[in-house]
């Protein structure tokens, strides 16, 4: 049973601090003190009998009773104003939040919010609210209860933990370049012939670059110090395009390009199947119906995928 000395404003002052990991800049989101925030975690951490946070440094960080704390109270607080939402008539028609990560930015995601806006459905009844970022971003989010769903490749992500991940399809990180490369034409090509030219590769830190990295350990390459790191799409395919540029990028992200001519793999391979592309989702959520429907679509549009392509 939950404890009656608990308040809503124990569990938002909570949540804000465990989001900017700052008591500070939680303040300012909820517009009061900063010792009045540091009272309102006391008064918390005194009713549960434990710590919640804790000083290191980098700064503040959740103890372990903290985290889980946050995996529960943040799909509460979330489903709570959901229902105020409904109640105050508030909430008009569907919104689902869903995090994509750059590897279904592209086909996937897109395909499926359409055929999701065209099945019995308009538009104006059903909402989708895509946010992009790195996946230990995204998947915080998720635990938080401030997303619905993560689609993208993310098994290597250490963030997964206790969510909820269904496997769609493989696909690999490419190495591709511009029509015309010097490289493009070259059928013996050796891991040592790439440091001659600029790469364009996935930002520090992410799952993507953890594969970069072991690539770069297998063959005792050094990034040569003309590189371009982002996770943006458009940034990538426009700088590869105009330049003599290596992009490692993910199959489905380029395949247009590929398909026109445009780009061009070359001839190593930096994976042999890829990574597991598929949903994510918070097990402690009760999924909605538009939740469950929108997976599907997401299925139905992975089965459609045409031959050849890696699942």
């Amino acid at each position: 049973m939950l404890n009656a000395r608990i308040k809503l404003r124990h569990l938002q002052a909570f949540l804000e601090v465990a989001r900017h990991r700052s008591f500070a800049r939680a303040a300012d989101t909820l517009a009061i003190s900063q010792p009045g925030i540091s009272k309102t975690i006391r008064e918390l951490e005194d009713i549960l009998g434990t710590s919640l946070f804790e000083r290191t440094p980098r700064g503040i960080s959740l103890t372990q009773a903290g985290l889980t704390l946050l995996r529960h109270a943040g799909p509460a607080i979330r489903a709570l104003e959901e229902g105020m939402m409904a109640l105050g008539d508030v909430h008009q028609g569907v919104w689902l939040r869903v995090g994509a990560l750059s590897t279904v930015e592209t086909r996937l995601l897109p395909d499926a919010i359409r055929r999701w806006h065209g099945e019995e459905r308009g538009a104006g009844e059903a909402g989708i609210k895509v946010i992009s970022g790195p996946s230990a971003f995204l998947l915080s989010r998720l635990r938080r209860g401030e997303l619905d769903l993560v689609v993208g490749r993310m098994t290597e992500a250490r963030e997964i933990q206790d969510l909820a991940f269904e496997h769609l399809y493989y696909e690999a990180l490419i190495l591709v370049v511009r029509a015309g490369h010097p490289l493009a034409a070259v059928q013996a090509l050796s891991p040592d012939q790439l440091s001659a030219f600029p790469w364009v590769l996935p930002s520090a830190h992410t799952t993507l670059r953890q594969q970069v990295d072991s690539f770069l350990v297998r063959h005792s390459l050094v990034l040569p110090p003309a590189r371009l790191e982002t996770l943006s799409l458009p940034i990538s395919r426009r700088y590869t395009l105009e330049s003599d540029a290596i992009w490692v990028a993910p199959e489905e992200a380029v395949a247009e390009d590929r398909e026109t001519g445009r780009l061009c793999r070359l001839a190593l391979d930096m994976e042999s199947r890829g990574g597991s592309v598929g949903l994510c989702t918070n097990a402690s959520m009760q999924p909605s119906l538009a939740l469950e429907a929108f997976c599907e679509i997401l299925r139905e549009v992975t089965a459609l995928r045409p031959p050849g392509q890696p699942t």
